[in-house]
C-alpha cells in the first residue's frame, strides 16, 4: 500500500487515536512532518524536532514553510502539484534551522487521502544528507585531485594538502620517480590556484642544449646571436600571470640557475641581446626525479637555488609503494581507453590481474597507462589475459633472467644468477632504460620494426612514437 492510498481518518480526528501512533512516529530516525490541507503542521516527530529546532508544540498550527525553511518554498510547493492521482514527490534540497545553520535533506511530500478518498492532508519525510555529502566529499579527495588516481595512504595525505598549497604562490618542488605523475600534478595545481584563468607554461630543461635553452627560458632579441633574425618572448614571459613549470631542474645547466635564482628574487630577467629589464607575474613551480640535494653537494645543482624552489615540497611515491592503487588504476584505465576505442573490454582475467598485480612498475602510472592501451588493442573479448599483456611481463618464466634482461637492453647484475629488479635500476631513469630495450629489439629483430615492437609487446605506432622521442635513427 502506497502513501497516496493509504486511509486515515480526518487530520482533526487524529489526535484522538491512540497515542502509540504517535510514539511509534517519535522512533523513526527520519524527519516527518504531518500537515492538514492547508499545508499548517499537525505533527511533527522527535527526529524533525532535533532537525529543525522547533518543539511539536512550537510548530502546532505553523505553516509549512515556517519550519522547514528551505529553496523550494521559496519556488513552488510540491504540495500544490500533488493531485489525487499523484505519486509522491522527491526532491533534494535544504533547509534552515533555528541555530541559521544550512542543512542539506532530501525532502519527500505525499497526499493523504480519508477513508472516502478525499484529501485529508499531506505527509512529509525530510532525511539529513549531511552525512552522505560529507562521505562524497571525503571520497573525492580521497580518490582524486585533478587527473591523479590514488585511495593509498600517501596519495590520499598528498590530495589533503594539495588545494592549500594550490592558493598561495609558493613556489614548489615535485620530486618522484619518472612516469609517477609530476606533469600530470603541476597542471593540477596551477588549475586549482587563482592563476588558472592564466596560461599554464611547461619547460623541459633537458631537452634542449644550453646554448637554446636560455633563449627558451628568458627569450632574446633581435640579432642577439647568429640565427636570430626576430624577437623572441621567452616562457617566463609567455607564462605572465599564469605558471611556468620547469620539469627536470635537475638538469638546467649551472650558469642558468643563476639568472633562474635572480629570476625568484626580484621577478624581473632580461632577455638575451636586451639591457631593458622586463617584470612579469609568474609563480614557478619545479619536478625532477633527481637528488638534488646529492648533486649540491657534488657541486651540481646551487644551493641557494634549491631553498628557492624548495618552499613547498611534495613527493609523488613510486607505483610499486602504492599498494591498491594499482588496481584501482588499471580498472580506470581500462574505462577510460574501451571508451576512446570502442572496445567491449570490461577487465582482466585472473591470472593476467595476478601478473600486473605481482609487477613492480619501474616506469611507474605511466607504464602502467602503456600496459593497459596495448593490451585493450590486442584484446578482442571482453577480458584481457595474459597472453594480450606485453611480452615482457609473461616471457619470464619461459626464458632466463639473462635473455629477459637481453631484451630489456640490460645484462645480468655481476656476481647474482638472478636480478633484482630494485637494483636493476638503480641509478638509472626510466628514459634510459626504454631507450636501451628499444636499441636491443632492434638490433635483435634486425632492423625490423614489426618485429622489434612483438618483442617489446608493443604496437608499431608506439615504437615509431618512441623511436621519434628518444631521436633513434635507423
Amino acid at each position: 500500500m502506497t502513501l497516496r492510498t493509504l486511509k486515515l481518518p480526518k487530520i482533526k480526528d487524529l489526535f484522538s487515536q491512540p497515542i502509540s501512533l504517535f510514539s511509534a512516529l517519535d522512533e523513526i530516525p527520519i524527519g516527518i512532518l504531518i500537515l492538514n490541507t492547508d499545508r499548517k503542521v499537525v505533527f511533527l516527530n522527535r527526529a524533525m524536532e532535533g532537525l529543525t529546532g522547533f518543539s511539536g508544540k512550537e510548530a502546532l498550527n505553523i505553516s509549512c514553510y515556517n519550519i522547514t525553511r528551505n529553496k523550494i518554498c521559496l519556488r513552488a510547493c510540491p504540495a500544490l502539484l500533488l493531485k489525487n492521482d499523484s505519486e509522491p514527490v522527491c526532491i533534494e534540497s535544504d533547509l534552515i534551522n533555528r541555530d541559521r545553520r544550512l542543512i542539506p535533506v532530501r525532502i519527500t511530500l505525499a497526499r493523504l487521502n480519508d477513508i472516502k478518498g478525499k484529501p485529508a492532508g499531506f505527509l512529509e519525510t525530510v532525511e539529513d544528507l549531511r552525512s552522505v555529502k560529507e562521505l562524497s566529499v571525503k571520497m573525492n579527495r580521497a580518490y582524486s585531485f585533478g587527473d591523479i588516481i590514488g585511495k593509498s595512504e600517501q596519495m590520499e595525505k598528498l590530495f589533503q594538502i594539495i588545494p592549500a598549497l594550490a592558493q598561495n604562490d609558493t613556489s614548489i618542488l615535485i620530486t618522484g620517480e619518472t612516469g609517477t605523475g609530476k606533469d600530470l600534478l603541476a597542471e593540477a595545481i596551477h588549475q586549482s590556484s587563482n592563476r588558472a584563468k592564466g596560461p599554464f607554461i611547461k619547460l623541459n630543461c633537458g631537452a634542449f642544449p644550453e646554448t637554446l635553452l636560455e633563449s627558451e627560458i628568458f627569450g632574446h632579441m633581435k640579432g642577439a646571436f647568429t640565427g636570430a633574425v626576430s624577437d623572441k618572448p621567452g616562457r617566463i614571459r609567455l607564462a605572465n600571470n599564469g605558471t611556468l613549470y620547469l620539469t627536470e631542474i635537475g638538469d638546467l645547466p649551472f650558469p642558468l640557475q643563476v639568472k633562474l635564482l635572480t629570476f625568484l628574487d626580484d621577478k624581473v630577467f632580461y632577455p638575451l641581446g636586451s639591457a631593458k629589464p622586463i617584470q612579469v607575474d609568474v609563480r614557478i613551480v619545479a619536478g625532477t626525479h633527481r637528488n638534488l640535494e646529492q648533486m649540491v653537494q657534488n657541486g651540481g645543482f646551487r644551493e641557494d637555488l634549491l631553498f628557492r624552489l624548495n618552499v613547498a615540497r611534495l613527493k609523488l611515491p613510486p607505483l610499486r609503494e602504492r599498494g591498491d592503487d594499482v588496481r584501482l588504476l588499471l580498472d580506470y584505465f581500462i574505462n577510460r581507453f574501451a571508451s576512446h576505442f570502442g572496445k567491449k573490454t570490461q577487465g582482466f582475467t585472473d591470472d593476467a590481474l595476478m601478473i600486473l598485480k605481482n609487477y613492480r612498475y619501474p616506469g611507474n602510472v605511466r607504464e602502467l597507462k602503456n600496459i593497459v592501451e596495448y593490451s585493450i588493442n590486442i584484446c578482442q573479448g571482453k577480458k584481457i589475459g595474459s597472453k594480450h599483456l606485453p611480452a615482457y611481463l609473461t616471457e619470464k618464466s619461459e626464458n632466463s633472467d639473462s635473455d629477459i634482461l637481453e631484451t630489456r637492453g640490460l645484462s645480468p647484475l655481476p656476481g647474482k644468477k638472478q636480478y633484482d629488479k630494485e637494483d636493476l635500476f638503480t641509478g638509472q631513469n626510466w628514459a634510459s632504460v626504454e631507450k636501451k630495450m628499444i636499441i636491443n629489439a632492434l638490433i635483435k629483430a634486425r632492423g625490423r620494426k614489426s618485429k622489434a615492437a612483438a618483442i617489446l609487446g608493443w604496437g608499431r605506432s608506439t615504437l615509431w612514437r618512441k623511436m621519434k622521442q628518444y631521436e633513434i635513427e635507423q
